[in-house]
């Protein structure tokens, strides 16, 4: 009996992805799977129900009743998983750092639960990497939309008017999205300067052609990620940035801490200092944003700087974000299918760092207590 994966449409408004595009499903279907797909789960992709030859069309109550493994880019709601049979799995974005009624359910309902936000940063792991291939459409998206926003050329133009100066692109933090973002706004010309708590990502930043911004901070944490800085460390960054900012006329924010709400970078005063049509796109709004003044999903101009909330940038490139997403599911799930059967090994360090629920119980002790505790 093969195992059934099951690829539902998502019902979310700003939602565009498909979990599975049609020729990673054919690399299901070779290791025994039997593939169904809800009739229209692709269109918002342009993925028509004709390109998934290889998968069964099916209605979306027939999906839900005979998943076994339920492969899901947003979260599922509670009404989903309620119908989901008891024993089967979910992968995909299942945002372990919130939605503890989401979770209490998953365990009680003894699904297996596998967070791609989890799997660790590890060497092996760079081929299921959904993070950081997401990212990278967002910090490209990034770009695109501060161009648009902007009043200015990002590249140097002499014309019989004369020559225009290029832009002046800052990007703070050098992670996936902000490393993107950097090679993007090279790309179209601008200037470009990286800044960054963590001083081994100077290197990066340079191969990309942009200047390292040394504002003599450092925050090395745990796991490739900064850690907090404190109160005095928070104040000198900001008294140095806000000097520099006033140079600058585009600035892309990119800093955020898993589980944590986004730093805050950008004060209001640092703001009001730099000059009028400058353009601020803060990647990280929906942990809270790395600005104070960000307002999730809205563009808002203060004083004549205009400051971008966005959300789900890679939901607006559906084409290559579905296609990515696909493919490091396949090689973060591949290895457990066995025979047609999914068989989890959770002594494998990327099966246990993401495996939220299974067999009646929450297995990563901080969110068990969270949840436990409400």
């Amino acid at each position: 009996m093969s195992l059934i994966v099951a690829v539902p449409a998502q019902t979310e408004a700003s939602e565009t992805r498909v979990a599975l595009v049609p020729d990673v499903v054919g690399r299901f279907t070779a290791l025994g799977c039997t593939v169904l797909v809800e009739s229209g789960a692709g269109n918002r992709a342009h993925l028509p129900d004709s390109l998934y030859d290889q998968a069964q069309l099916v209605s979306r109550k027939q999906l839900l009743a005979e998943s076994q493994l339920f492969l899901c880019v947003q979260p599922p709601d509670l009404k989903t998983l309620k119908k989901l049979s008891e024993g089967s799995c979910v992968a995909g974005f299942l945002a372990p750092y919130s939605g503890d009624d989401r979770i209490a359910l998953m365990r009680d309902r003894r699904l297996t639960s596998l967070s791609v936000e989890l799997i660790p940063r590890i060497s092996r792991a760079q081929s299921m990497d959904v993070l950081s291939s997401q990212a990278s459409i967002a910090g490209y998206r990034a770009v695109l939309n501060a161009a648009q926003l902007s009043g200015r050329f990002f590249p140097m133009l002499t014309t019989a008017a004369g020559t225009i100066r290029p832009a002046k692109v800052l990007v703070i933090g050098a992670g996936v999205a902000g490393l993107q973002a950097l090679a993007t706004a090279r790309r179209l010309g601008a200037m470009t300067e990286g800044y960054d708590v963590r001083p081994e990502t100077r290197e990066q930043i340079q191969s990309l052609g942009a200047r390292f911004l040394d504002l003599s901070v450092t925050a090395t944490g745990d796991g490739g990620y900064a850690r907090e800085l404190s109160a005095e460390e928070l104040k000198a960054q900001q008294d140095r940035l806000a000097e520099h900012l006033e140079t600058v006329n585009v600035v892309i924010t990119t800093a955020a801490i898993p589980g944590r709400p986004s730093p805050r970078i950008l004060t209001r005063e640092m703001v009001e200092r730099m000059q009028p049509g400058s353009v601020i796109i803060d990647l990280a709004a929906e942990g809270g944003g790395n600005c104070e003044l960000t307002r999730l999903g809205e563009t808002i101009v203060h004083q004549s700087v205009t400051i971008d909330g966005p959300v789900n940038l890679p939901a607006t490139l559906p084409i290559d974000a579905s296609q990515m997403f696909a493919r490091n599911l396949y090689s973060f799930l591949s290895e457990s299918i066995i025979d047609g059967e999914f068989a989890p090994n959770f002594e494998d360090e990327i099966i246990d760092a993401s495996a939220i629920t299974h067999d009646g119980k929450i297995r990563l002790e901080a969110i068990r207590q969270r949840v436990e505790a409400n």
